[in-house]
């Protein structure tokens, strides 16, 4: 893998999470100085004491990626510590029951107070970090911007009514903001996104594996169109990571790349 991320400088949002807490510390591996944002500061700190003790270089900071004024204070904080931002991965994201439409419930009972935050937390809370952070990338004219999108923005699930519609909205964000980037700060701004096929996480356990650790109907019904016959594991993310945050994808803006077995390739026939 070449490696020109040496001695540069990443926040991740949602970093203490499985999939982000998996690309921080993927990160910190190859050198990179990480800053792992997060809600809850023990869970952040945890994360930050583990890469540390891997060997890693972390800091970590307690902020709400739909707060504008503790985004900015974390800004703050991550410039007085290191001087720059030249990578922000935006992995802060999630779902919400109410806006998850199960098989004996029905679209016209959608709870909109769950929808909205759905879409707040995976859209605001990706736009509002990328206003906050990419300003130094723009002052800098140099950076790299990685969005987490989802199979549930390319292609019709069913259930996840909110999930999906939000993380679609990641895909034209990425694109948008790529060609802005590039047209109006600096060619050296990139923009791209990650779709992560399905990994095992805390939140949709439930919903993809028994108490027994055997599949439920819907687990069957991914990884029998998954051509891979498996769920991901966080860790294969992370050479795409690697790669579009490389110098040597420089080149490459205003892309979502598929993590997923062969899932989005799938036609199920």
């Amino acid at each position: 893998m070449m490696n020109n991320l040496q001695g540069k400088v990443a926040i991740i949002t949602g970093g203490a999470g499985a999939l982000g807490g998996t690309m921080a510390a993927g990160l910190a591996k190859q050198g990179v100085k990480v800053a792992i944002l997060g809600r809850t500061a023990s869970t952040v700190q945890a994360k930050v004491d583990a890469i540390k003790t891997a060997g890693g270089v972390a800091i970590g900071l307690v902020a709400d990626v739909l707060n504008k004024e503790q985004l900015e204070t974390a800004r703050q904080n991550i410039l007085e510590e290191w001087g720059k931002i030249d990578i922000l991965v935006n992995a802060a994201g999630g779902n919400m029951k109410g806006a998850t439409i199960m098989p004996e419930d029905s679209f016209f009972d959608m709870n909109m107070d769950d929808f909205d935050a759905v879409t707040k937390l995976n859209l605001k809370g990706t736009v509002l970090p990328t206003i906050v952070f990419g300003k130094p990338m723009a002052e800098q004219g140099v950076g790299n911007v990685i969005n987490i999108s989802s199979m549930a923005a390319q292609q019709a699930l069913t259930r996840v009514v909110g999930y999906s519609t939000s993380k679609a909205s990641i895909d034209i964000f990425t694109k948008w903001l790529a060609v802005e980037m590039a047209q109006k700060h600096a060619e050296k701004i990139r923009v791209n996104a990650i779709a992560p096929g399905f990994f095992i996480g805390e939140q949709n356990r439930r919903l993809l594996l028994n108490e027994d650790g055997s599949l439920t109907a819907r687990g069957n019904t991914i990884v029998a169109n998954t051509p891979m016959k498996r769920f991901g594991e966080a860790k294969e993310l992370l050479s795409t990571l690697y790669w579009l945050c490389d110098d040597a994808s420089g080149f490459i803006t205003g892309i979502v790349v598929p993590v997923d077995g062969g899932f989005s390739a799938f036609s199920g026939v």
